[in-house]
């Protein structure tokens, strides 16, 4: 998707608020995002406080790599890395903020296929463009965090929406739990840095 510097600059920001605004609805909104969350137990539901706590400072990494792609910061190579993820952020982005309709609706089914897409475009993007890590680089890190904290919050979404939509009050098998764990350990032993 060959869109020009100056258009990725400005679809990147406008994906963020997109989906900022559509948080704050589900939030605000009544019944809000808790109260379905709470309507619907699941065996990976996560402790909603937690989640808050994570995107907090997941939102500022967000803010700083908008600044800096906005600002054209960052050698040629960088601003190019940083230009590759344009379209799996606002892909992400446009996912997520059209996932909270669904979900404030308790319509989780739907709500999920929003879930898959964005986890899906995460995934593909670390597995294949993400640009290997390089100390010294402020850009090329905020990359790096913004693409990998989006990815793991599409996986935590997708066991959550998932569960939640098709096991709503199903606590998980000793099965469930082992490959679960065994999942994450092998997920997490496949990262690496490159320090080039």
């Amino acid at each position: 998707m060959g869109a020009s510097p100056s258009t990725l600059r400005t679809l990147a920001p406008l994906s963020f608020l997109f989906d900022f605004a559509a948080q704050q609805y589900g939030m605000f909104s009544s019944p809000n995002m808790l109260d379905i969350h709470n309507d619907n137990p699941a065996a990976f539901s996560p402790q909603p406080y937690f989640i808050a706590g994570f995107f907090f400072p997941q939102q500022l990494f967000q803010l700083a790599w908008l600044w800096k792609l906005y600002r054209g910061e960052g050698s040629a190579e960088e601003q190019k890395e940083m230009q590759g993820y344009v379209w799996p952020y606002v892909i992400g982005n446009l996912s997520i903020g059209t996932w909270m309709f669904f979900w404030n609706k308790n319509d989780l089914h739907t709500s999920n296929i929003f879930v898959i897409i964005n986890t899906l475009t995460q995934l593909a993007y670390l597995t294949t463009s993400l640009p290997p890590r390089r100390t010294g680089s402020t850009t090329n890190f905020l990359t790096h965090v913004v693409a990998k904290t989006f990815a793991g919050i599409g996986v935590l979404d997708l066991l959550h929406n998932t569960s939640a939509a098709y096991y709503s009050g199903v606590p998980p098998s000793s099965l469930v739990q082992v490959a679960t764990g065994v999942g994450f350990a092998a997920a997490a032993g496949t990262i690496h840095v490159d320090a080039t």
